[in-house]
């Protein structure tokens, strides 16, 4: 098993489709334990990418360069200290389980199956289905597993969440199923950029309808032996929405091309089988979203520093433009005069002339007399 201890798994998917149970199921494996949505890591790997253009900025007089530590190197020792902490404090995390203080206190008797072996970890944060790229720079023997819902279940299941957690997913019908739409497409550039062996598509009805087959398949993926204590879970309903039987979604608020959109996106995933081959196009596709995503970070602070500068320089213009008109209107035969004289020129210049940019520009002067 020592070859597989920064192996970790991320269960990726719209959030509602499953991921939690999924992950628990996985945590009951010898090999393997679950760790609680994390969600700090795919941020994390852009500071990285970040970091490391602010270290080779100046070539060899910069030590990232200077020393020819390349940024695929940088990312890999970060993932690895990363992997070494959470094997560390795996003992930590069961036992505050057993005390009842970790995720799904209800659900502890199945939390995760104690062995010495475990040297696996698996992380379920929907989120990381916008972050895959930037999870494998950390880890770059990471698998991960997609998990598809119908959008139809997972949208009555978003709507319905607050019953479970007092909190929101969504604020609105629209909205879940924007999010929806987002985090499969995420899943399914992953699957076209990394291929069959990296990325594992699983059904949600699939794990209901044949869990054993369907989880046989998995570990096959994960390169592990089953385990039939990984089914257990699946006895337990965990962080369930509770959906009525008789509850319907009423679609007539929600834009329809959106609806449409998601509908059609589900029944291709539905009917269309997962690709077996890497695609070039979608590497570049997915790289191209990271280095996207690390620019935008990248210039933030500056680029709202440029905001600022122009906003503050716009309060100043539109300042001195009242100060003009106030000093104006207090000085009727001064102000009488300009406006004889900008009627004057546009009747010289035969409708060519713009008395409203005149009149700005006017007041945009500094120092200028009304008198």
């Amino acid at each position: 098993m020592q070859e597989q201890v920064n192996k970790p798994i991320f269960v990726v998917g719209s959030p509602r489709s499953g991921t939690s149970i999924l992950t628990w199921c996985l945590g009951q494996h010898p090999n393997m334990f679950p760790v609680p949505e994390s969600s700090w890591m795919g941020d994390f790997a852009v500071s990285i990418a970040i970091g490391y253009q602010i270290g080779a900025a100046r070539g060899n007089r910069s030590i990232l360069s200077g020393m020819d530590i390349r940024e695929n190197e940088l990312f890999a020792a970060v993932g690895e200290s990363i992997n070494e902490l959470i094997l560390r404090h795996r003992k930590d995390l069961e036992r505050k389980r057993k005390e009842k203080r970790g995720p799904y206190p209800e659900a502890s008797g199945v939390a995760s199956a104690t062995s010495e072996a475990k040297r696996r970890w698996v992380d379920g944060t929907p989120e990381y289905s916008f972050h895959i790229c930037g999870l494998r720079k950390l880890f770059p023997n990471a698998l991960f597993v997609h998990v598809f819902r119908d959008v139809t279940s997972v949208v009555r299941s978003m709507l319905l969440f607050p019953r479970v957690s007092g909190q929101s997913l969504v604020a609105n019908q629209e909205e879940a199923y924007r999010y929806w739409v987002r985090t499969v497409s995420n899943c399914l550039l992953a699957e076209r950029a990394c291929g069959p062996r990296i990325v594992f598509r699983l059904r949600h009805s699939d794990l209901i309808d044949t869990p054993e087959a369907t989880l046989r398949s998995l570990f096959n993926f994960l390169g592990e032996p089953y385990a039939p204590e990984c089914l257990e879970p699946l006895v337990q309903r965990i962080n369930s929405s509770n959906v009525p039987a008789d509850f319907k979604i009423d679609d007539r608020q929600t834009n329809r091309r959106l609806v449409d959109q998601a509908a059609e996106l589900c029944q291709q995933v539905e009917e269309t089988p997962q690709p077996l081959d890497a695609s070039a196009e979608a590497v570049e596709e997915i790289e191209a979203a990271f280095d996207e995503r690390v620019h935008f970070f990248a210039t933030l602070a500056s680029n709202y520093s440029k905001a600022r500068q122009k906003i503050a320089a716009l309060e100043d213009k539109s300042a001195n433009i009242t100060a003009w008109a106030e000093r104006l209107a207090k000085e009727p035969k001064g102000g009488k005069s300009i406006i004889e004289h900008f009627r004057a020129r546009w009747q010289r210049s035969k409708g060519t002339y713009s008395p409203l940019k005149a009149l700005h520009k006017y007041f945009g002067r500094s120092g200028n007399s009304t008198s």
